[in-house]
């Protein structure tokens, strides 16, 4: 088969030539895809994951084994803890130090309960039929939208209860959310899956799990957007402007950035099993993804007006 671009194909055609006739009949129709993808792979060189040495277990101990993907949201959780701790020592801030501690744990919580329900409802509901099933978190599949509901529902605990101000709470405990996503879409990338959809880009990846052909490497698509991007916006609407001191501005940002960036890279992330095909013509993740953008916009656009002298619970200054 063809192994070098100084090659031609059998019938004598420049190997460039016949790569991009390749990739115009494959664009055609999905048994052209078929057919031609897995050529293509092979002959244009693309990168085989499975020459990257990357291994879903950490650490293999024989009797027990930690997963990349475990220590991802143990570094999420840890990264945005430190990064809260340096957001609250700023003036106007809206808890304590006390009241963080506090509210770890039950982020914590709300990550992985409603994570996990949110991928059983949202993509595998199959699975309420074997309830042992959902207890199996070792297996992988967690949802970003059900983890996100755990997470304001852990936080209107927290904030009722120390009768704190909901909006503020979140608007400072959104600029710790990207740390989480980012280290999680790079531990998918790891484990191999979430893959992104069939493609010719030069920088497509082959993955073991995807048929063996050429997929966008989607998971860090999202690592970028929704982790660096996210966190570099947040970043300086935080420390460069008067943001905090508008409650929702911040979450607001966060919800809006994070509904777009999803939007369009499920526009090249393959669909989940089963859900390929919804009737209204947008796949889960978009469909998730339209309420947050919604809320965004609300809450960035009544920020302003929301507004007032902000009495710090931490520190040792009052902001007009």
């Amino acid at each position: 088969m063809i192994a070098s671009s100084r090659l031609s194909s059998s019938d004598g055609i420049p190997l460039t030539s016949w790569l991009y006739r390749c990739r115009h009949y494959a664009g055609r129709n999905r048994w052209g895809k078929a057919l031609i993808l897995p050529i293509l792979a092979e002959a244009a060189g693309y990168l085989h994951f499975d020459r990257l040495g990357l291994d879903p277990v950490a650490l293999d101990l024989g009797f027990f084994q930690i997963k990349w993907y475990s220590l991802a949201y143990i570094a999420g959780i840890f990264a945005g803890w430190w990064y809260l701790t340096k957001l609250l020592a700023q003036p106007g801030a809206p808890m304590a130090k006390r009241h963080a501690e506090d509210l770890v744990f039950y982020v914590t919580l709300g990550i992985i309960l409603g994570g996990r329900l949110g991928y059983v409802l949202f993509y595998k509901p199959d699975m309420l039929l074997h309830p042992v099933e959902i207890l199996k978190l070792w297996e992988g599949g967690m949802s970003f939208h059900g983890g996100l509901i755990g997470v304001v529902l852990g936080l209107t605990y927290v904030v009722r209860k120390n009768g704190l101000n909901w909006l503020r709470v979140h608007d400072y405990v959104a600029c710790c959310v990207p740390f989480g996503l980012f280290f999680g879409r790079l531990a998918n990338f790891v484990n191999g899956e979430l893959w992104g959809r069939p493609t010719t880009v030069p920088w497509a990846i082959v993955f073991p799990t995807g048929g063996d052909v050429p997929r966008h490497p989607s998971q860090l698509y999202e690592a970028a957007g929704e982790g660096l991007l996210l966190f570099a916006i947040l970043w300086f609407l935080f420390w460069k402007t008067d943001a905090r001191y508008q409650p929702g501005k911040l979450v607001g940002t966060f919800a809006l950035v994070y509904g777009v960036i999803r939007f369009g890279v499920e526009k090249v992330r393959n669909p989940d099993a089963g859900l390929e095909h919804l009737s209204w013509g947008l796949t889960m993740g978009q469909t998730l993804s339209v309420p947050l953008i919604l809320l965004g916009l609300y809450l960035i656009l009544t920020a302003k007006g929301r507004r007032r002298r902000v009495e710090p619970v931490a520190g040792t200054e009052s902001v007009a």
